[in-house]
């Protein structure tokens, strides 16, 4: 644990010592409004709950998500201080891991920074803030799951940009698998399992199920293996490229 806090604390500092951190915190604090306020039509809709903000949420982790996560590895190939850092005492699964939790705790902090919007419902009406609570638990999981996702495809390529557009296509893929219209293409000629299986890969899906208040076990599980899975394959494709 040492030595996964001291990998987390480094790129978690490395953030805040270029503009971009507050940059891309500004970006989506005022694209959150104005998904929540503009295009979600808060004050119209003219109930107390959060659902503008958390229905476009995902789509803004599409693009926000992937532009934190491509730097990860892909910068650190790039750069050849990848080098330097596998060369410390350190394994190499340690520093996957604290490099992760530092781009979670940077993404939980502008999360968090929303929460004027949690106090404006509060203000206007009386919300149910144990399901709002939950939506937040949920969003903090899809951001993992965006983070993990992107965390992988960096690890891929030396360009941030490819490793943007990796991210973004295969986060979209896992948006769209729960989708009626991919489910149609599946249930032609594939048997109801199958078409099961991709339902069950929705990110939507299961956000969607916690948004509502809903905290299942299963909807817990599917982001810690799918956070799980996409670290262990970082890790993989990492030492296979060790000799790059």
């Amino acid at each position: 644990m040492h030595n996964i806090n001291i990998v987390m604390r480094r790129e978690l500092a490395s953030y805040f010592a270029t503009p971009l951190a507050y940059v891309f915190i500004l970006i989506f604090l005022v694209l959150a409004n104005a998904c929540t306020f503009y295009f979600g039509g808060l004050y119209e809709r003219g109930q107390a709950d959060l659902d503008p903000f958390f229905s476009f949420l995902p789509w803004l982790y599409l693009f926000l998500i992937p532009a934190i996560a491509m730097r990860l590895w892909a910068e650190e190939r790039h750069s050849g201080t990848i080098e330097l850092l596998l060369t410390q005492p350190l394994r190499l699964s340690q520093a996957v891991l604290g490099k992760f939790l530092a781009a979670w705790l940077f993404t939980a902090l502008a999360l968090a920074l929303t929460f004027p919007l949690w106090l404006t419902i509060n203000y206007l009406g009386h919300p149910d803030n144990g399901a709002i609570l939950a939506a937040y638990l949920g969003s903090l999981l899809l951001a993992g799951g965006f983070l993990a996702v992107g965390s992988c495809m960096s690890a891929l390529t030396r360009s941030q940009v490819v490793a943007f557009i990796l991210a973004v296509s295969v986060c979209f893929l896992f948006m769209l698998s729960g989708f009626p219209l991919v489910l149609d293409v599946f249930r032609g000629w594939a048997p109801q399992g199958v078409v099961d299986a991709v339902a069950s890969l929705s990110f939507l899906g299961h956000f969607s199920a916690i948004v509502k208040g809903v905290i299942d076990l299963r909807d817990l599980l599917y982001f810690a293996m799918l956070i799980g899975l996409f670290l262990l394959a970082t890790t993989v494709t990492l030492d296979l490229h060790k000799a790059d």
